[in-house]
């Protein structure tokens, strides 16, 4: 049959032969990649430590919300601790100088200490050669309810702006 068309049925056969064992060889590539990709997957849904895949997402879901409970708890703290800034003492200012005229090396001062609402109180200590004297003011709304002296009236005034030359920076 292939004679009458020219084709010699010989090197045709050899020719099916080689197609078939090509065939044949790219079958078992292909069954050798298949088994690779089966035992990949099994591997995936098996776990590497025999968990299944189930129980690893679940184990995440888990991690995930004791990481929610961590981050509500560190918002909580920090809440707290914003109204603490918010009552602490920011304003602060200290003057020395010398009270007395026999004293040298400006050893009295004058601390005064406010917070947001200019509420805190005024720390005065005078030195002289027989002892230290320290009064403490209060502050209320930045003024006082008792007589200060120019120091006092001084450091007072550059605790209520040393707030706003930051906030002006």
């Amino acid at each position: 049959m292939f004679d009458e068309l020219g084709i010699n049925s010989e090197i045709m056969i050899v020719v099916i032969l080689v197609l078939l064992l090509g065939l044949i060889f790219f079958n078992m590539v292909m069954v050798m990649k298949y088994n690779q990709l089966k035992e990949r997957y099994r591997d995936f849904m098996r776990g590497s430590n025999g968990k299944s895949l189930e129980e690893r997402i679940l184990s995440r879901f888990k991690q995930i919300d004791t990481l929610n409970d961590r981050i509500d708890d560190t918002i909580d703290r920090v809440k707290i601790l914003e109204d603490a800034r918010d009552t602490s003492f920011k304003k602060i200012a200290i003057h020395r100088y010398d009270a007395f005229a026999e004293m040298g090396g400006k050893l009295s001062y004058s601390l005064c200490l406010l917070n947001d609402d200019n509420d805190g109180f005024i720390m005065t200590s005078m030195h002289n050669r027989e002892g230290c004297y320290t009064y403490v003011k209060e502050v209320i709304k930045g003024n006082t309810f008792v007589i200060l002296s120019d120091e006092e009236r001084q450091v007072l005034e550059e605790a209520r702006e040393s707030i706003e030359t930051i906030q002006s920076m």
